[in-house]
């Protein structure tokens, strides 16, 4: 059996590790380079890098601190923001990342993702999609949950999935910051209808939301930011406390 993967995430801002509530409100977390050592030390699975001010303000992840960070860690490591391109990709990858996340640039240009999978690997390729609930649907929103599409969540992934994507990360922007749990409903029906791994981002707050996210939310990965940054969570206590559920992960 797979075992399930525990994933801090590095909001990064300015070079500063940043946390919000619903995509706003703005906290710093500390350095990322010397968070992501302690994460890579303490049992973390992978970690995940997003400059999440790149494709807002329309220039490239800082190469340098992934470089800076990959130099910290022994663990699978992902980068996104501003991605758009092969060459993009390429410059991160020779950088230290071991896998891209991409996001609005896919949705304005699917082809993208086939070309990205075709020249890297689909296992390199994850697809970041953030919705939110708008009159009972799950809608797409693109730079940094700033702008809605006419994209449903469930039909977007299918077609991510079939242009080659390795794995989908779904934030619920309902859920993100809130620490109220993931969006466990709409993981298990992405679960059930895909064939790719799928990371449940947005709402984790206590142990008992991983656990509930990858029992009831069929999640294959399980991201959280400030539970972590802040020490509200440890990751050696939680993947104990995971294990004495049942749930197989790393120790």
């Amino acid at each position: 059996m797979l075992t399930k993967r525990i994933v801090p995430c590095l909001d990064i801002k300015n070079g500063r590790t940043v946390k919000g509530v619903n995509f706003v409100d703005l906290r710093d977390a500390g350095d990322p380079v010397e968070l992501a050592a302690i994460y890579a030390k303490t049992g973390a699975d992978e970690l995940v890098f997003l400059d999440i001010s790149a494709t807002e303000e329309r220039r490239k992840t800082l190469a340098n601190l992934v470089r800076d960070v990959a130099a910290k860690v022994n663990i699978p490591f992902t980068v996104g923001g501003g991605i758009s391109s092969v060459e993009d990709v390429d410059i991160l990858l020779q950088n230290g990342a071991d896998k891209v996340s991409v996001n609005s640039s896919a949705v304005k240009r699917p082809e993208l993702i086939n070309e990205l999978s075709s020249k890297f690997g689909s296992q390199c390729i994850t697809v970041a999609i953030d919705a939110k609930q708008i009159d009972g649907e799950w809608i797409v929103h693109l730079v940094g949950g700033k702008v809605p599409t006419e994209l449903n969540l469930f039909d977007w992934a299918k077609e991510v999935e079939t242009r080659g994507a390795g794995e989908i990360l779904f934030t619920s922007m309902d859920n993100d910051g809130t620490k109220d749990g993931f969006a466990n409903q709409a993981l298990a029906r992405l679960s059930e209808s895909l064939n790719i791994p799928i990371i449940a981002s947005g709402g984790a707050g206590n142990m008992q939301h991983f656990i509930d996210t990858f029992k009831e939310g069929k999640s294959d990965a399980a991201l959280a930011a400030s539970v972590f940054h802040f020490k509200e969570i440890g990751i050696p206590e939680l993947k104990a406390k995971l294990k004495e559920e049942g749930i197989p992960v790393r120790v």
